[in-house]
């Protein structure tokens, strides 16, 4: 496999680059001849960076190891890029062992000949005269009622009297604006001059407002 190595601001040994070839051995042989790698090792503050790039022929591969020191991070960045690799290679068989896909042969449409094509035209005439002797269906529309076996009994919904009545003396609108904040559909509610209403959210989402006599 062909390598290439970048060092910046620092200096590889060459142990450090047998590590790396013996590596780059390994992915070589399961990705097979023609392929190519870089290695670039750098340092940032107390870390010690190693960026692996593996190019095959139809795939791309990318690693990247951080450490304290160049061995392990080269390490970190070589089985990353290992495991990638080997996913790859599986995922290839994989796709190589599934049977193809059986061709089914459709049988070209047979044609019918038409049946009043061979009739003679006399034959014709009389068929659709007594077709045309014959009464019109006319269509009724029936409807059609289902009754339940049980009368469907709907519970009531009970609603606390601390949620639903309002404690303090309100106009209309501190009512409507009090029933959004709390997000009420029922709020029962007086005015200072001690007339009672009943603010009410319909069906439609109006409110409506009742005045209890």
């Amino acid at each position: 496999m062909e390598m290439e190595f970048t060092a910046r601001q620092l200096t590889v040994s060459k142990a450090l680059r047998a590590q790396a070839e013996e590596g780059m051995e390994r992915i070589g042989l399961i990705l097979g001849k023609g392929a190519r790698a870089s290695i670039t090792f750098a340092a940032q503050r107390h870390v010690r960076i190693v960026e692996l790039t593996v190019e095959a022929r139809t795939q791309k591969f990318a690693a990247v190891g951080k450490a304290a020191t160049l061995d392990a991070a080269l390490r970190q960045a070589i089985e990353h890029a290992e495991n990638q690799v080997r996913r790859y290679r599986d995922r290839r068989l994989a796709s190589k062992r599934l049977p193809k896909e059986e061709k089914v042969l459709t049988a070209p449409p047979v044609a019918h000949p038409k049946a009043r094509a061979a009739q003679p035209a006399a034959d014709a005439a009389e068929i659709a005269a007594a077709k045309s002797a014959r009464p019109a269906k006319t269509r009724a529309t029936i409807a059609v009622h289902s009754f339940p076996d049980r009368t469907t009994v709907v519970e009531p919904h009970v609603v606390k009297s601390g949620e639903a009545i309002a404690l303090r003396p309100m106009t209309i609108e501190e009512a409507v604006k009090e029933a959004e904040f709390r997000d009420r559909d029922l709020l029962i509610f007086r005015t200072a001059s001690g007339d009672m209403f009943v603010l009410h959210r319909r069906r439609d989402g109006q409110m409506e407002l009742v005045e209890i006599p």
